[in-house]
């Protein structure tokens, strides 16, 4: 992976308040970076800006301050280069599931063959495992089939960014992990660089690279990075056993209860907007001899090889 395929450089988004004299900041003085190949997934409460940070990243929303840049192009407006994944499937409901997925390639690839369209646009719904539902339209489709269909769509144009706004929150458990088994295998495959937004703790676990973490809004920042430390190879079966998983859930879900609200406070701790810190909790083992580590490891530290479990 090379650093900086999407640099978020003092992002900033404010509305007018409700006299019209004053104005309510969303967020403030944003940075970070996404890493060509990464699953960087945004984790924080309703009304942080998580979903408004997508948008201008999607170049569907202007940012108030600041500046994204993606692929080394300035994000100015909507590109074919960067897919979107929306909470609703948003399928043309006169439209099979393949034609949604031509429709799709047609605008990506205009001087492409009917013929050539439909076969590329075949192979990707294939790949989420729907090809026999080809000629079905949406309100014959099942909703995780329908989710499906906005996946496929949104890769057939082969973008260099997926963008994902909680695709899954408004479907069944069973579906939900399904699916979610699914990006995880299309993204061995693809080596996508995806940027998606979860209010779950679980699936950012599962799916993520990196997990930024955002302070309660309004006058939201980004509170800190968190590096996954479960193995690549981890499944939803089995990464709950990796000594990793406690350690790294319960620094979550302890940012999300308590934290999150007191750093929107204030906390009195020195911080770089430019620079968020950035974590990687880990198992705490006592060494032979030696105190045992802090669950909390910091980046400076010797990298550990994460393809093998903790002692």
């Amino acid at each position: 992976m090379t650093a900086n395929f999407i640099s978020v450089q003092g992002l900033a988004k404010r509305f007018p308040d409700h006299t019209g004299k004053g104005e309510t900041v969303v967020f403030d003085n944003v940075w970070f970076d996404v890493a060509e190949g990464e699953f960087f997934c945004v984790i924080g409460h309703s009304g942080c800006g998580k979903s408004t940070i997508l948008n201008i990243l999607a170049g569907l929303d202007q940012p108030s301050a600041g500046t994204i840049v993606a692929g080394g192009t300035h994000v100015e407006g909507p590109s074919l280069d960067r897919a979107v994944i929306f909470q609703g499937h948003a399928l043309m409901p006169w439209l099979t599931a393949l034609a949604n997925v031509e429709l799709a390639v047609s605008s990506r690839h205009p001087d492409w063959s009917t013929g050539r369209v439909r076969e590329h646009a075949m192979k990707f719904l294939a790949l989420v495992h729907l090809d026999h539902a080809s000629g079905k339209k949406p309100a014959q489709l099942s909703g995780g089939m329908r989710q499906r269909v906005g996946i496929a769509r949104a890769l057939s144009i082969e973008p260099k960014i997926l963008l994902m706004d909680e695709p899954f929150s408004a479907l069944d458990a069973l579906t939900r992990g399904s699916l979610q088994d699914e990006v995880l295998e299309m993204r061995a495959r693809t080596k996508q660089t995806t940027f998606m937004i979860t209010h779950d703790v679980d699936e950012a676990m599962l799916l993520a690279d990196k997990i930024l973490l955002m302070t309660n809004g309004p006058n939201a920042r980004v509170a800190e990075i968190v590096e996954n430390t479960l193995p690549k190879s981890r499944s939803r079966t089995d990464m709950h056993k990796h000594p990793n998983y406690y350690p790294l859930r319960n620094h979550l879900i302890d940012f999300l209860v308590t934290r999150s609200a007191a750093m929107a406070k204030g906390d009195g701790v020195a911080f770089d907007p430019r620079h968020p810190p950035i974590v990687r909790p880990v198992h705490a083992v006592a060494a032979v001899g030696g105190p045992a580590l802090s669950p909390i490891e910091s980046v400076a530290r010797a990298p550990t090889d994460l393809s093998k479990p903790a002692a």
